[in-house]
C-alpha cells in the first residue's frame, strides 16, 4: 500500500533542522489530503480535509499562497483531533508514505500529533519521495547547487512525464492527485527500484500489466479555495460592514500639525537608495520640516554628514531670520532636528553563523548623544559579531543598549507586522508586548500605506493592537527616492544591487528579482502624508511626540589622544585630577633634547630658541602626545628593520620632529618654517605622513595594535561613487542597451567630467569651460539625450545615478588609534578578510569626529 499525502500550512518553519517537538517552531496545517493505493496502483481510499483554526490564524501571506482564508476554515473545517484520528487509520493500512518534497510534510503532521499528544507510526513508515537527485536528473533543469540540475517542483515534475504543465499547485487535493499520478508513472517506468519498493523481480512487470498506458488522474473535483474565501470574505464584509468614520475635528485639527518623516534610506543603504544626505534635509527644509530622521539598513556610515548637512541648513536659517528682523521681512524656513536612526536586522542570535537568518527589521532612533553612543555600538556589534549575509543584532544586545533609544515597529518586514502576516496575530501581539516592555512610552507602532494589498490587512490589525496595549502610532513612508518620477532609476539602482536586467519580473524565486512594488517610496510631501493618514490623525499628531523627544547634539569634537604610557619620573599628580598633559610636555621636552644633542652636537641658544618656540607651540595646542605616539612607533619601525622615509610635506619644518627621528631633514639648515606644520594662531591637528617600505609597514601597524589594542586601532572607510562614465555602463548593463552603444556614450563624456555639471550648464557656459573636441563630444550626448529611445532613457536614468555610493574599501594609509574603545567614538565594522576594524566614517570626517589619524604610506624599494 502507497498513501500519497500533501499538506497546505500556515507558513514556512524559522530552522528546517528544528525536531518536530519543537512545536513553536513548525506551522499549523490547515489542509491535509491524501489518497491510499494499492501496489498495482488502485485507489483504496481518497480524503480531504479542512482544518479548523483552534487558537491562530491563517497569515495574510499563507493565505495568498493557497488561498485558504481563516474564515473558510472556521466555516468549513474540521477539528484537528479528528483529522488525526481519521490520518493515523490511513496510516495503519500502509507499507509506504509518499508526497512531492514529502519531508516538509512529515514534519508539519508529526508536530501536529506532538501537540495532540496522539501516538502515530508516521515517522517511522519508509518514504518515497518524487522530488530527489534521481528525478532532477531525468528532467535535467539547471540552476541546482554545486552546478547540479535543480530538484524539480510537482509542477516541472508534471511537464516532463505527460508533456503537460499541472496549475492546480498549492491545493492538497489537487497536489496530491497530481503527485499520485508521477509516483504511479515513475514506477510504471520503473523509475524505482525494487529495492526501494521491497517488492519481488516481476512486480514491475505486473505493475505494467495492470498499467500499460500512460497513467491518468484519477477525476477528482477540486475547489477553488481562493474564490471560496473571496465569497466568504465577501459576505461577512456586508454582514459587519461599518461605515468608515473621520473625525472631521481632529482631521482638521492636523492641517496645522508639523510632519515630519521618520522612515528615510540614503545612499549609504548602498545600492538601495538614490537619496543623498545633502537631498535629504533639502527635501525636508522645502517641505518646512521640523526634523527628519536617518535610518539606513544596519549602518551609521552617513550619520556624521547628515548632522553636518542639518547644521549648516540650521546656520542658514538663522542668518535669514536674522537679516529678515533686521529688515523688517518675513522669516524663511525652519530650523531642523536632525533624528539619527538606524534599521537594525533583529535575528534570533546574532553571533549563530551556522544558518542564514536576516531576521526582522526595526527601526531604533537615538533621542540624545547617549542615544547616539548606543546606536553606534550596536551598529558595531552588527558588523563586527553578527555579520552573515547582513550585519545583525538580536534582542539580548537591543536590551542592554536600549538606553535612549526611541523604537518603531518597522515596515512589513518588522518582527509585528511580519508575523501578523506570516505568523499569526497572536504571536505577533506578543511580540509587540516584548517591545512594549523593553522600549515603555519609547515604543511607536509605525504604520504605512503604499497602496499595497499587504498593508491594507496589516494595518488595521496593527491599529487596533496598538489601542489594545495603549502605544502611540506614527506615520511613515518607506523613503527611498526624493521625487515619484525617480522611482526608475532606483528600480535601475537595484538591478545594479543584484545583477539584474530590468526586464526580469519582479518576484520571488528562480527567474525573478526584487524589486518594490510600486512607485510610491518617495519623500511624499507633509500634506501628502496627512492625506493618507486623514482617517488616523493621531499617527500624525504622534510625530510630534517623536520629535519633541530629540535633543540636537553635534558630532564634531576636538581630536582625542590616545594616553601615551610615560616613564614614572614624568608623571604629574595633578594630570590625574585635571586630565592635564604636563608629564607628555616634560617627556617631549627630554626625547627632544637628548635628540638634539646627537643631531647638533652644541645646542647654540638659536637652536635652543627654535626648540622651546616649537614646544610652547605643541604644548599650547595640546599635541605633545601626538608627537610621542609617532615617535615610538617610528623609533620601534627602525628596530625592525623596516625602512622609513626621510620625512614629506610640512612636518619637515618641525625641529623637534627632526631631533625625534621623526624626519630626516635639518629645518634649521634649510631654513624651513615650523608655521606651516602646526600655527599657534591657527590651531589644527598636526599631520606627518610617514612612510614604510611597503613590506615592514605590516609589521608596524602590528605593532601599534598590539601596544594600544585591537579595540582602539582601526582602519578607515571609503567610499567608491558611481562616477559619470560607470553610471552611464552601469545603466546600459540593466537596461540591456547594447555593449558597444553604451561604450560609444561613456566615451563622449571628457575625462573627470560629471554628467550633472555638464547638464547644469548652458550652451554659452558649456564652450567657456570645455574645449572644442570635446564640446563636439557634449553635443552630441545631449541631442542623444533627447530623444525618446533607450540610448537616451540609459543617460537620462544614468543622471540620477550618478554619485550614488556603489561600495566601500579601505583607506590605503590612514589609521584611527584611540584613547579607549573606539566604539565609544564611532560605529566600526570590519576590515574584508581581517579582523581588524574599520571605522564606518570615512577619511573626510574622522578628525572631525575627533578621531586621531596616522597615514601609513607604504613604499616598494
Amino acid at each position: 500500500m502507497y498513501l500519497i499525502f500533501d499538506t497546505e500550512t500556515t507558513g514556512l518553519p524559522k530552522r528546517w533542522d528544528a525536531p518536530i517537538t519543537d512545536t513553536d517552531n513548525w506551522p499549523r496545517c490547515i489542509q491535509i489530503a491524501w489518497q491510499l493505493h494499492d501496489g498495482m496502483g488502485n485507489c483504496i481510499e481518497h480524503e480531504d480535509y479542512l482544518v479548523k483554526p483552534e487558537g491562530f490564524n491563517i497569515p495574510y501571506d499563507a493565505e495568498k499562497i493557497h488561498g485558504i482564508s481563516t474564515e473558510l476554515a472556521q466555516e468549513q473545517g474540521v477539528s484537528l483531533s479528528e483529522v488525526l484520528e481519521k490520518f493515523n487509520a490511513a496510516l495503519a493500512k500502509t507499507k509506504f508514505v509518499v508526497g512531492q518534497n514529502v519531508k516538509f510534510d512529515l514534519n508539519i503532521m508529526g508536530a501536529e500529533f506532538v501537540r495532540e499528544n496522539v501516538t502515530n507510526p508516521l515517522q517511522e513508515l519508509p518514504v518515497l519521495d518524487t522530488c530527489t537527485e534521481h528525478t532532477a536528473s531525468l528532467c535535467q533543469l539547471p540552476g541546482g547547487r554545486y552546478g547540479k540540475f535543480k530538484l524539480p517542483t510537482l509542477t516541472e515534475l508534471h511537464q516532463y512525464l505527460f508533456n503537460k504543465p499541472f496549475s492546480e499547485a498549492h491545493n492538497a487535493t489537487a497536489d496530491v492527485e497530481a503527485t499520485t499520478r508521477c509516483f504511479l508513472e515513475l514506477i510504471r517506468r520503473k523509475q524505482y527500484t525494487k529495492e526501494q519498493l521491497d517488492v519481488e523481480p516481476e512486480y514491475f512487470e505486473n505493475f505494467t500489466q495492470e498499467n500499460p498506458a500512460e497513467v491518468q488522474l484519477i477525476g477528482l473535483k477540486h475547489i477553488n479555495l481562493k474564490k471560496e474565501s473571496a465569497k466568504i470574505n465577501a459576505r461577512l464584509q456586508k454582514e459587519q460592514a461599518v461605515p468608515v468614520t473621520i473625525d472631521k475635528e481632529a482631521a482638521s485639527q492636523i492641517k496645522d500639525v508639523d510632519f515630519a518623516h521618520l522612515h528615510n534610506h540614503s545612499q549609504y543603504s548602498i545600492l538601495q537608495s538614490t537619496i543623498s544626505v545633502k537631498d535629504l534635509v533639502a527635501a525636508a527644509a522645502r517641505e518646512n520640516m521640523p526634523a527628519v530622521a536617518m535610518t539606513d539598513h544596519g549602518n551609521m556610515m552617513g550619520a556624521f554628514h547628515f548632522v553636518t548637512a542639518v547644521s549648516n541648513h540650521n546656520k542658514g536659517v538663522k542668518a535669514q531670520h536674522k537679516q529678515a528682523e533686521e529688515a523688517g521681512l518675513e522669516k524663511k524656513g525652519k530650523i531642523m532636528k536632525p533624528i539619527i536612526g538606524c534599521e537594525f536586522f533583529v535575528c534570533e542570535n546574532h553571533a549563530d553563523k551556522t544558518r542564514k537568518d536576516n531576521g526582522y527589521q526595526i527601526v531604533l532612533m537615538a533621542k540624545n548623544k547617549k542615544g547616539y553612543h548606543n546606536l553606534a555600538k550596536l551598529s558595531s556589534a552588527a558588523f563586527t559579531d553578527g555579520f552573515y549575509y547582513v550585519p545583525r543584532v538580536d534582542k539580548k544586545l537591543i536590551e542592554h543598549y536600549k538606553e535612549d533609544l526611541i523604537c518603531l515597529t518597522g515596515n512589513l518586514y518588522g518582527e509585528v507586522p511580519s508575523k501578523v502576516l506570516n505568523v499569526g496575530e497572536n504571536q505577533a501581539e506578543e511580540a509587540l508586548l516584548w517591545w512594549k516592555e523593553t522600549f515603555q512610552d519609547d515604543l511607536y507602532v509605525e504604520i504605512m500605506r503604499h497602496n499595497q494589498e499587504d498593508e491594507n490587512r496589516v494595518n488595521p490589525v496593527l491599529i487596533q493592537m496598538a489601542k489594545k496595549h495603549d502605544v502611540k502610532l506614527v506615520a511613515t513612508n518607506n523613503t527611498y527616492y526624493v521625487d515619484q518620477e525617480n522611482a526608475n532609476a532606483h528600480d535601475i539602482l537595484l538591478c545594479v544591487k543584484d545583477g539584474e536586467k530590468q526586464a526580469t519580473p519582479i518576484g520571488r524565486g528562480r527567474g525573478y528579482r526584487y524589486g518594490l512594488p510600486n512607485q510610491e517610496y518617495y519623500f511624499k510631501s507633509s500634506e501628502e502624508m496627512k492625506a493618507l493618514f486623514r482617517d488616523v490623525p493621531e499617527a500624525i499628531v504622534n510625530i510630534g511626540d517623536v520629535v519633541d523627544k530629540i535633543e540636537p547634539y553635534e558630532l564634531a569634537r576636538d581630536v582625542l589622544l590616545p594616553a601615551f604610557d610615560i616613564p614614572e619620573e614624568f608623571k604629574f599628580e595633578e594630570d590625574l585630577a585635571d586630565n592635564g598633559k604636563r608629564g607628555e610636555n616634560a617627556f617631549l621636552r627630554h626625547l627632544t633634547y637628548k635628540g638634539a644633542k646627537i643631531r647638533y652636537g652644541e645646542i647654540t641658544p638659536a637652536i635652543e630658541e627654535r626648540l622651546d618656540f616649537e614646544l610652547s607651540v605643541i604644548e599650547k595646542t595640546g599635541y605633545p602626545g601626538y608627537f610621542l605616539i609617532v615617535e615610538d612607533f617610528i623609533r620601534e619601525a627602525r628596530k625592525m628593520d623596516v625602512s622609513v622615509g626621510p620625512g614629506r610635506g610640512s612636518a619637515a619644518g618641525s625641529v623637534v620632529a627632526y631631533c625625534l627621528w621623526i624626519t630626516n631633514i635639518d629645518p634649521i639648515k634649510y631654513d624651513l618654517l615650523f608655521e606651516r606644520f602646526l600655527n599657534p594662531d591657527r590651531v589644527s591637528m598636526p599631520d606627518i605622513d610617514i612612510d614604510f617600505d611597503d613590506e615592514g609597514r605590516g609589521r608596524v601597524m602590528q605593532y601599534v595594535i598590539d601596544k594600544y589594542g585591537s579595540n582602539q586601532v582601526a582602519q578607515i572607510i571609503t567610499y567608491g561613487t558611481m562616477a559619470a562614465k560607470s553610471s552611464i555602463r552601469d545603466t546600459a548593463r540593466v537596461l540591456d542597451l547594447p555593449l558597444n552603444e553604451a561604450d560609444h556614450i561613456a566615451k563622449l563624456i571628457p575625462l573627470m567630467s560629471k554628467l550633472g555639471k555638464i547638464f547644469g550648464l548652458s550652451e554659452k557656459e558649456l564652450a567657456s569651460k570645455f574645449r572644442a573636441e570635446d564640446l563636439e563630444k557634449i553635443n552630441e550626448l545631449l541631442n542623444i539625450s533627447d530623444g525618446d529611445d533607450l540610448q537616451a532613457e540609459t543617460i537620462n536614468q544614468a543622471r540620477i545615478l550618478e554619485g550614488s555610493v556603489r561600495n566601500t574599501g579601505i583607506h590605503a594609509c590612514g589609521v584611527i588609534i584611540t584613547p579607549g574603545d573606539i566604539t565609544n567614538y564611532v560605529p566600526v565594522a570590519l576590515a574584508k578578510d581581517s579582523d581588524l576594524y574599520v571605522t564606518q566614517f570615512d577619511n573626510s570626517v574622522v578628525e572631525d569626529a575627533g578621531l586621531l589619524k596616522m597615514d601609513f604610506l607604504g613604499l616598494k624599494r
